[in-house]
């Protein structure tokens, strides 16, 4: 496979993987999955949730690809890496900034990423399987943009260390 042919591969299962987590997301995790998905929008104390066993379905499938196709480094390979590449992504916005699973990047000056956090909030609004909107991570509504850019960006207090 040529470097072009990866590439293309790559970008176009990442680009798909959106409309997949998507459509999962509206269609499968709000509908008969629910029962693992409730513990996301619902408040509790633990540091994992049900939901989490999510991420083993597609890094399962992207690892089998990648296995499978990585002595011809063929599609499966490149299809292996376009859905890891998601994951990646959706693991840093969706669990660290949206979430702060983890507590290194909180807030963000960044309009497209404080319009994605909000149109996310919205989504968490119901704590029901039915009633949310805005599915997919990385798509964001207009509206959202168009209130990110009225809502003023967080500005970062740099403390001052006294001397002694």
């Amino acid at each position: 496979m040529t470097l072009l042919a990866a590439v293309a591969v790559t970008t176009a299962t990442f680009l798909g993987m959106e409309f997949v987590a998507w459509f999962m997301h509206r269609f499968v995790l709000h509908g008969p999955l629910w029962f693992l998905h409730r513990s996301h929008h619902v408040r509790h104390p633990h540091r994992f949730e049900r939901n989490d066993f999510f991420f083993l379905f597609y890094g399962s499938l992207s690892m089998l690809l990648i296995h499978f196709g990585s002595d011809a480094k063929d599609y499966r390979f490149w299809m292996g890496i376009g859905i890891a590449s998601y994951g990646t992504l959706y693991f840093f916005v969706h669990d660290v900034l949206i979430h702060g699973r983890l507590r290194f990047w909180r807030k963000s000056r960044n309009t497209y990423l404080r319009a994605l956090n909000m149109a996310h909030k919205v989504h968490h609004r119901t704590t029901g399987r039915d009633g949310s909107e805005e599915f997919g991570l990385l798509w964001v509504s207009p509206k959202y943009f168009a209130l990110a850019l009225r809502k003023p960006a967080p500005t970062r207090v740099l403390s001052t260390r006294r001397a002694t």
